[in-house]
């Protein structure tokens, strides 16, 4: 399957099991399980001065998921990590954004994975978009569901997330809002959520439907460093409708004001603006 459109916004290089081709010559097979089924796994992985930030944990989740999914990855760890350096060398953007792209591979037609034993890995650099002052929301109609194990992987069927965001934009926002089964918050379309009440920073647990994201736990492990108390806890909209802040985190831009939800204004606090820069010296130091 080539991906020229993809390749348009990718840095030239591409890693491949192995092998670097050209962005807009790298192709997988038709018959790839992560193309016809979503049988796969990916992350984003912000790239600063020229590292990997968070390179430990986002391969971690990588191997949570895998082994959930009894992808064999562990075992390519090391050709991986020896192809991301390389990659990076050869493209050279010390400030940029990678995706690495994990499917089962090849294996017989139908949904029985006998036969699919060689995973196949696809690393892309992209290039970093600016950082947005601030996100509009809106509520999608769209539930996740409640307790579902396979919502805290990063798994390549997205279709929830992509119809949420599609909603979205139609309406003119930036990105979606993603309530469970129950009505109570779950996540933004491609980030996690918090909101900010006095000295405390919230967030669903991950059994409301929310993805475990890497930059979600880095928040989370440093909030004591600005002064907060940090939990993981359910909420209905109305929570961030009067919280004192709220904010999305992502690994492309740490974190992401939220401005409006439905068109209702949101506060903002200058809680969210320190945590950024903390993110941002962070970033910098590795």
């Amino acid at each position: 399957m080539s991906d020229h459109p993809a390749a348009v916004h990718s840095l030239p290089t591409v890693w491949i099991n192995g092998r670097f081709l050209p962005a807009a010559e790298a192709q997988v097979s038709v018959f790839d399980r992560s193309f016809l089924y979503g049988d796969g796994l990916f992350a984003t992985v912000r790239v600063a001065c020229n590292r990997p930030f968070l390179w430990r944990d986002h391969w971690a989740r990588l191997l949570i998921g895998a082994n959930r999914l009894r992808i064999r990855l562990a075992p390519m760890q090391a050709e991986l990590e020896a192809g991301l350096a390389e990659l990076l060398r050869r493209n050279h953007s010390p400030d940029s954004l990678l995706r690495i792209h994990v499917s089962r591979g090849l294996g017989r037609r139908g949904y029985s994975v006998r036969g699919a034993e060689s995973p196949t890995v696809v690393i892309s650099q992209h290039p970093l978009p600016p950082q947005p002052s601030g996100w509009r929301l809106i509520t999608a109609s769209v539930r996740l569901p409640l307790g579902d194990p396979l919502t805290a992987l990063k798994s390549a069927n997205k279709l929830p997330h992509i119809l949420a965001r599609m909603e979205a934009e139609d309406q003119g926002a930036d990105a979606a809002l993603l309530l469970n089964a129950a009505c109570e918050v779950a996540e933004a379309d491609s980030a996690n959520l918090f909101w900010i009440a006095g000295d405390r920073l919230g967030t669903p647990p991950v059994a409301a439907g929310a993805l475990g994201g890497v930059t979600r736990a880095w928040f989370l492990n440093h909030a004591a460093d600005a002064g907060l108390t940090a939990e993981e806890t359910t909420a209905a909209p109305a929570t961030l409708r009067s919280a004192d802040g709220v904010f999305a985190t992502l690994s492309s831009f740490g974190l992401v004001p939220v401005l409006s939800l439905d068109g209702h204004s949101l506060r903002h606090s200058e809680i969210t603006d320190r945590l950024l820069d903390f993110w941002r010296q962070s970033l910098q130091a590795g």
